[in-house]
């Protein structure tokens, strides 16, 4: 059984503002997948394409227009309230900027133990410190760390304390939101081997989004790529990589950091502010193999690919 469900889920932001005339963006189109235990799925893409909207999704930090979100096989797309604070232990979110999602005014211990008043209030006070040592622990952190504030860690220590936070309440699946993104390369490196560590401890399954082709290399399992709200392309990670089959999955791995100029295929580069098709396939505009019959092509995936010519 999946651990997360995520089922034709659709969500539309209307515009606001003085000249936007109430325009309507379809920020997520018809949206799939599957999450088991122990298994990190990545989403990938460029800054609007749907990713972290996605996530949010499938956190129910926002409500779908459309589809339904399963945890632990259990419907929870029209909980609300009481019933679906209850349930939100089971899906627990790790932020991108770790000082930002940390109160400065809140001591160390206090943070880590939100959950635990909410999911588990039977506990004392010194049951409550116990564990939150004992996570700290797991996620890297000594017990000094317990009444300290965030400012007095560096930016990998408060990742890690946002782990904790999130693992306090012994989730089944971790949201991760470009957790990564904010810390310098070595600390990446440093973080997502914890992640890995605790997933395989304790069969963690992990949404990771991001745009860091090389991070989610590092690990993932499985990837979905998207593209104005639209999957593109997914599957195994290797498949995927090795084998990119969507034009605009080339373009993203071709435009990985390169070791010298040398080695740029200028042919490879895409432009980048064609905008996006108003009808047809969604990638038109910027797609070097694009044709008449894209103009009517309804993104549907077939053979893990949204592409009528797939490479």
């Amino acid at each position: 059984m999946s651990v997360l469900s995520v089922s034709h889920i659709r969500k539309v932001f209307k515009g606001g503002g003085f000249f936007a005339g109430g325009a309507e963006k379809v920020a997520v189109h018809d949206l799939s997948f599957d999450l088991a235990r122990g298994e990190t799925l990545a989403i990938v893409g460029e800054s609007g394409s749907g990713k972290s909207t996605t996530a949010r999704l499938a956190m129910r930090l926002l409500d779908a227009d459309a589809g339904q979100v399963m945890w632990a096989g259990e419907d929870v797309s029209t909980l609300s309230g009481k019933a679906l604070r209850k349930k939100r232990k089971h899906l627990q979110m790790v932020f991108q900027d770790p000082f930002a999602s940390l109160n400065p005014k809140m001591k160390i211990v206090d943070t880590v133990a939100e959950g635990l008043r909410v999911h588990q209030p039977h506990l004392s006070s010194a049951e409550r410190r116990l564990k939150v040592a004992e996570t700290l622990q797991l996620c890297g952190l000594g017990e000094q760390a317990l009444d300290r504030y965030p400012h007095q860690f560096s930016g990998g220590q408060r990742q890690r304390i946002g782990i904790a936070r999130a693992l306090i309440v012994e989730p089944e699946v971790l949201v991760l939101d470009e957790p990564v993104s904010a810390l310098d390369v070595s600390v990446q490196a440093q973080i997502l081997n914890l992640l890995k560590e605790l997933q395989q401890e304790k069969g963690l399954a992990y949404l990771f989004i991001s745009h860091d082709l090389s991070v989610v290399q590092h690990i993932a399992n499985r990837v979905m790529v998207m593209f104005a709200g639209f999957v593109v392309e997914e599957g195994a990670i290797e498949d995927v990589f090795k084998h990119p089959k969507h034009p605009y999955t080339k373009s993203l791995l071709d435009a990985k950091p390169i070791s010298h100029p040398s080695q740029r295929n200028d042919e490879d580069v895409l432009a980048l502010d064609e905008g996006v098709a108003s009808e047809g396939c969604a990638f038109a505009l910027r797609c070097p193999i694009a044709k008449d019959e894209c103009k009517s092509f309804d993104m549907r995936m077939k053979d893990r690919v949204a592409c009528l010519f797939p490479l």
